[in-house]
């Protein structure tokens, strides 16, 4: 069996919109070189199948879905030997798509595939994040907290509205609803922060939830991180601020704050939500008070 290229495909993706692309991304892998097709079955399978694939030999493990997906199948790569570890491919099949974006693939789900198999390839960072009960993750795009992480919870009560929209809707109802800004002691590799904080990203590229430009600033390849604080704020001028973020100004307001780092270190008086790569990792309830979290420069090879 040719063991070229494994194709992790998420039927679910884009509220199960994912199958309309299907067959037509079938056709292209028949014309360029074939490869062994697995569906994701259910939340953290696509892991498990990438790291069987890492097993099996495979040279690239191409995600099919959203960004979720391509998480999925990161933590699944992560678990193979740096010296093994195949290449990763992306075909944007999700509502958000930011690591696409973010990584210079095509937004064009059949172009991307196609480069899947011709493409040049780049080596990126990740972040690892180990949360106070020990469990560890692997970052490729962001991981959020607070309004940020209650965002990514509301959007996936949203059905009627995809792409971009939902983000925004997600968004004004997380203003409207959840306001919290625990007390947080932050220490990075070069600061201490103390601050009441109402949300924290830690950036590894500029765009998140299908548009909004968090760190217009951050590179997947520069070795660090950037993250992007707000300070508590009312919620009129959280909503002054939102526009600010679609079009990556928000740095000019005295209640954000921009930085960089390469280990970060986070404590707070309160437990908080968080996301990565758009997946819950600390939802409503949680119990998390403290993550470390560390820049892994270089850790995968991507084909764009």
């Amino acid at each position: 069996m040719d063991k070229k290229m494994k194709l992790i495909f998420n039927p679910h993706a884009n509220r199960g919109r994912a199958w309309n692309t299907a067959m037509v991304l079938q056709s292209i892998v028949e014309r360029s070189g074939g490869g062994s097709w697995a569906a994701t079955e259910y939340p953290g399978h696509a892991t498990a199948l990438a790291e069987q694939a890492c097993l099996d030999g495979y040279e690239v493990i191409a995600a099919l879905g959203g960004d979720g997906t391509v998480h999925e199948v990161v933590n699944g790569l992560m678990r193979s030997p740096a010296e093994k570890r195949p290449k990763l491919a992306a075909v944007p099949l999700g509502s958000g798509n930011d690591f696409c974006s973010n990584n210079g693939i095509a937004e064009d789900a059949e172009m991307a595939m196609q480069r899947a198999y011709s493409g040049e390839s780049k080596s990126i960072d990740l972040g690892r994040v180990t949360d106070d009960s020990g469990r560890t993750e692997f970052v490729d795009n962001t991981l959020g907290i607070g309004f940020d992480a209650a965002v990514t919870i509301h959007s996936y009560s949203i059905t009627r509205i995809k792409g971009f929209g939902m983000y925004l809707w997600a968004v004004i109802q997380t203003i409207l609803r959840n306001h919290d800004a625990p007390h947080m002691i932050i220490k990075t590799d070069s600061e201490t922060i103390e601050q009441n904080v109402l949300m924290l990203v830690l950036c590894n590229g500029p765009r998140e939830g299908g548009g909004f430009y968090v760190a217009p600033g951050a590179k997947s390849d520069d070795g660090i991180f950037n993250y992007v604080m707000i300070r508590h704020v009312s919620r009129l001028m959280m909503f002054r601020l939102i526009p600010e973020v679609m079009r990556g100004t928000h740095g000019r307001f005295e209640q954000v704050r921009l930085g960089s780092f390469r280990q970060l270190e986070l404590v707070s008086d309160e437990p908080f939500t968080a996301h990565i790569d758009g997946e819950v990792f600390a939802g409503f309830g949680s119990k998390i008070k403290q993550l470390k979290f560390e820049v892994l420069p270089q850790a995968i090879e991507i084909i764009r």
